[in-house]
């Protein structure tokens, strides 16, 4: 952000990214966290008429495939804060898909995996 001689920031440095979330606030960490994967619904025609550029980017970019947040967040040169707004709000509109990352817990081991493959070997191989 540039300062007038004042010390004043310009109006439209501080102005924009409230235009951009429509004034929405952050969305809960617990719902829309940096490893919330997210992707766009695969019926482009439920889309809406009018989006705004950067909802239209933000769509554009979640169309490849599940991205995290901040990865979608990597693509723009939009704040994080500002990206997950406009991400939550896509989601409430029903326009992206949001899914949590697959706990480390939840993964299978990878001995077990072994030793299941192994018994299927001596069984029928």
């Amino acid at each position: 952000m540039r300062r007038h001689d004042e010390g004043e920031f310009e109006a439209g440095e501080l102005v924009r990214p409230y235009v951009v979330t429509k004034g929405r606030g952050l969305p809960d960490e617990a719902k829309l966290s940096l490893i919330t994967l997210v992707t766009a619904v695969a019926d482009e025609h439920q889309r809406p008429t009018r989006l705004s550029p950067e909802e239209q980017r933000l769509l554009d970019i979640a169309a490849v495939g599940y991205l995290s947040v901040a990865e979608v967040a990597g693509h723009t040169q939009l704040p994080l804060g500002v990206v997950r707004i406009v991400l939550s709000s896509l989601i409430e509109g029903g326009y992206l898909i949001a899914r949590p990352p697959v706990e480390r817990a939840a993964l299978a081991d990878q001995q077990i995996l072994q030793e299941v493959l192994n018994g299927l070997r001596s069984r029928f191989g």
